[in-house]
């Protein structure tokens, strides 16, 4: 084969130490010196190579740094003598002894020996065939040992074609290697390319390849050719897999930075262009937020949350995703009231006034709201009460928050609950998610835009827990004058304090509410009107709003009390007004139309007028069915729309003892009547029973109005009094109404809704109520105006009941 020559200052001759493999071989000019026939003499001298291994037919340069070697290489190259090359194990070691060394190395001999101008000595080598060291002959001035030839075992004949297989792929590999590295000249794929002979190809590519020491030292020691170019191959391969994989990751980041690059350089050009034209919007945008800031009455803990996010909005390309997310965040910042409050008024006697022109009846809820200003008025200072309104739909308990803004005079906010099951509604997301927002809570903060308003939090009792959290919980940090001083909103990530908000939580019931959360709250029941307010709510903010609302002068129609009683009790049935306003304003709507298409009718509206016009009376008045008959009492029921009546019906026919039970009636209600039966057979004879009557007779139950079901122990003393009624014969009194849990002994037991059952019996005509002496205290706080009228008997036991409900 040509002789190739390269040049050994391409690669850096003068900077490399004797075991530096930073070389690229030359190739002779002889067709195979590796297999040429000489005789290897049987003691050599041993050069010790750090950090490379000399393979046979391999020319390389190596520099000589050490006194030994440098004597070594004069000498041999003087006489023209073989020496061995053999690389050390730990290449750190300065002066190597025989068991540093690798015990297969190769015969070498010295080609030129060059003075180097820094002056230092290099040499280069040629390897020309494998042995293995033996016995050391000689310590100085250089080792020499005794050594046994190793011949390398090529392919038999069957075997060449695979051979040449195996030797073909390689030189691909190779050439891959050199043009995926950037370490390796170009000169060295032409070296590759005109190399024929396969045995000095395979000891060519095994020293230039990648490996290390100790892995080329393993391919050196291979006798058979075919094996060393298989573990060979196996080297190359993984070489070439780890050059394509570095190759995509530089020609990716190369990508990524002139994309970045690209984009810096239109972002400065663009800068310089708005420059000359004016400020850029980028900036002005960042002027206008510090700006801001610098006029906000913040902590320090938010200025430096605003500080630190503002740097980082500056540093952000504008053309992301995430500067209008850190934007919307520091725009959120700024919009918040920190520390922004509005002055109360402390006018207590306009306070009232406020609240008394707006609503009319809730006197508990005014007086509450009127203790705290009296208290914060004295104080200066005091952490917002937590109040709860509850009580039946329709009687003002959200309305009622905007009288106690406007009396306070602080703004209003209010959030519905209604539906809420996720926890982010109360806590907001984090700002990294998309569409993330703050909750419910510092949205409407900062819409009334101060940090004290009055907030309506509306339906409480109507949140729902999911698998995205429980948000009553949530409400727990809200609602605790001890932590919402430092309330933690996930999208601020900062604390904001809302300890001087008055919240105003309404609910229709508080069944549903978690316990940690009521024990936050004072409880203040707002029951239902009676008849007389009912007017009065009319009368003042009802109906002129309707007639305002359809376009209807005042001095056009006119509704007088007597009139207003009929709609209420005829078209409406609950507690609150929300009814009536609905059906006022259908009226309003009748005589809208008659107004629009100049129809005559009479200013002062009437009952026959109101019955034309809203239709049939849809409510069945109750009231005392005087038919003064025997088993028949009148009990009085609590339900969501306020009190009831509620008639129990009882009769006895002949049969064996059966107990009947009928009117949709739940369990408990099922076993007071049970419990009233087992108390009349235990107390026949006191009471006046005849006890074969129980066993000759079946005893049917009845409460009218089927369809509605219907539950709870306050029917108790009312199914006593029915069924002692049928067994003894003696007739209820006329105009009596009674309520009651009752025990096995006869013990009457106090029952709750006492102020809605009251007005319900005051609606029907009803003159004397029996109720358990310890409900004393709840008709104690009842206004005399609601209790007018009616006599009460508050009794201990059934008994006491009997002789009070009953005829002689």
């Amino acid at each position: 084969m040509s002789k190739i020559e390269i040049s050994f200052d391409n690669y850096g001759l003068n900077d490399m130490y004797e075991s530096e493999a930073e070389f690229i071989p030359i190739v002779s000019d002889e067709t195979d010196e590796a297999e040429q026939d000489f005789d290897l003499p049987e003691e050599l001298a041993i050069l010790p190579l750090r950090n490379t291994v000399l393979y046979p037919g391999v020319i390389v340069p190596i520099s000589l740094g050490r006194d030994k070697s440098l004597k070594l290489i004069k000498e041999v190259h003087k006489n023209g003598d073989f020496f061995g090359a053999i690389a050390q194990k730990d290449g750190s070691v300065e002066e190597p002894k025989l068991d540093d060394l690798y015990t297969v190395g190769t015969a070498a001999k010295v080609i030129k020996v060059l003075e180097m101008p820094d002056g230092s000595t290099s040499a280069i080598i040629q390897g020309k065939a494998r042995f293995e060291i033996g016995e050391l002959t000689q310590e100085d001035p250089y080792y020499k040992a005794k050594v046994s030839r190793l011949e390398d075992i090529k392919p038999e004949n069957d075997e060449n074609r695979n051979f040449e297989a195996l030797v073909s792929s390689l030189k691909d590999l190779s050439l891959r290697i050199i043009k995926y590295s950037n370490n390796i000249p170009t000169e060295a794929s032409f070296a590759v390319k005109n190399i024929e002979n396969s045995s000095f190809l395979i000891n060519f590519i095994c020293s230039n390849t990648d490996i290390s020491v100790k892995e080329k030292q393993v391919l050196l020691k291979i006798d058979e050719l075919r094996e060393r170019g298989t573990k060979l191959m196996e080297h190359l391969a993984r070489e070439v897999q780890l050059l394509e994989l570095k190759n995509d990751i530089q020609n990716k980041a190369r990508l990524d930075i002139d994309q970045q690059q690209r984009e810096y350089l239109l972002n400065q050009q663009m800068k310089t262009i708005q420059d000359e034209l004016g400020s850029s919007p980028i900036e002005q945008e960042v002027r206008d937020l510090k700006t801001k800031a610098e006029k906000k009455k913040w902590g320090k803990e938010v200025a430096e949350v605003f500080v630190k996010e503002l740097d980082k909005l500056e540093r952000l390309n504008p053309a992301t995703g995430e500067y209008s997310v850190q934007y919307n965040y520091l725009q959120i910042l700024l919009e918040l009231p920190w520390n922004e409050h509005t002055e109360d008024k402390f006018d207590m006697k306009e306070a009232e006034k406020v609240l008394d022109r707006d609503h009319f009846g809730l006197d508990g809820v005014k007086e509450r709201i009127l203790e705290h200003l009296a208290v914060l008025k004295l104080k200066g200072d005091l952490k917002s009460p937590i109040i709860c309104l509850h009580g039946p739909p329709g009687v003002g308990k959200t309305s009622l928050g905007k009288s106690v803004a406007d009396a306070l005079g602080r703004k209003y906010a209010r959030v519905s609950l209604g539906g809420v099951h996720d926890e982010a509604e109360i806590r907001g997301h984090r700002k990294t998610y998309i569409g993330a927002m703050p909750g419910r809570i510092i949205q409407n903060i900062k819409k009334a835009g101060s940090a004290n308003p009055v907030f309506i939090l509306d339906e409480i009792d109507k949140i729902g827990a999911s698998a995205h959290g429980d948000p009553s919980a949530a409400l727990l940090e809200v609602l605790d004058p001890e932590q919402n001083e430092n309330f933690h909103d996930n999208f601020l990530e900062v604390g904001f304090d809302l300890s001087k908000v008055i919240f105003i939580a309404t609910a229709n019931t508080l069944n549903s509410i978690s316990q940690p959360l009521l024990d936050r709250m004072e409880l203040i029941d707002v029951s239902g009107y009676i008849l007389e307010e009912k007017n009065e709510i009319a009368k003042r903010h009802l109906w002129p709003k309707q007639l305002e609302n359809h376009g209807i002068p005042k001095s056009k129609l006119s509704i007088s009390k007597t009139v207003m009683t009929f709609i209420i009790e005829s078209y409406t049935r609950e507690s609150g007004v929300r009814a009536l306003n609905k059906t006022l304003a259908k009226l309003s709507r009748k005589y809208a139309l008659k107004i629009a298409t100049e129809v005559e009718f009479k200013k002062a509206i009437s009952i026959d007028d109101i019955k034309e016009n809203l239709g049939v009376e849809k409510i069945s008045k109750e009231r005392w069915q005087d038919e003064f008959r025997v088993g028949v009492v009148t009990g009085l029921a609590w339900t969501a729309v306020g009190g009831e009546i509620l008639f129990v019906e009882s009769s006895v026919s002949k049969g064996n003892g059966k107990l009947t039970l009928t009117g949709n009636l739940g369990d408990v209600m099922k076993e007071s009547a049970v419990l009233a039966l087992e108390y009349l057979k235990s107390n026949a004879d006191e009471i006046g029973i005849d006890t074969k009557l129980f066993d000759e007779k079946n005893i049917h139950v009845h409460v009218p109005e089927g369809a509605i079901p219907k539950d709870g122990p306050s029917a108790g003393v009312t199914m006593a009094t029915a069924l002692t009624s049928c067994f003894t014969g003696r007739k209820v009194k006329k105009k009596i109404a009674m309520t009651g849990e009752i025990t096995l002994r006869g013990k009457v037991l106090p029952v709750g809704g006492i102020k809605e059952k009251i007005l319900a019996a005051k609606r029907a005509g009803i003159k004397e109520i029996i109720l358990s002496k310890d409900n004393m205290k709840d008709v104690a706080e009842i206004k005399e105006v609601y209790i007018s009228g009616l006599e009460f008997h508050y009794v201990s036991y059934i008994k006491d009941v009997l002789n009070i409900a009953l005829e002689k």
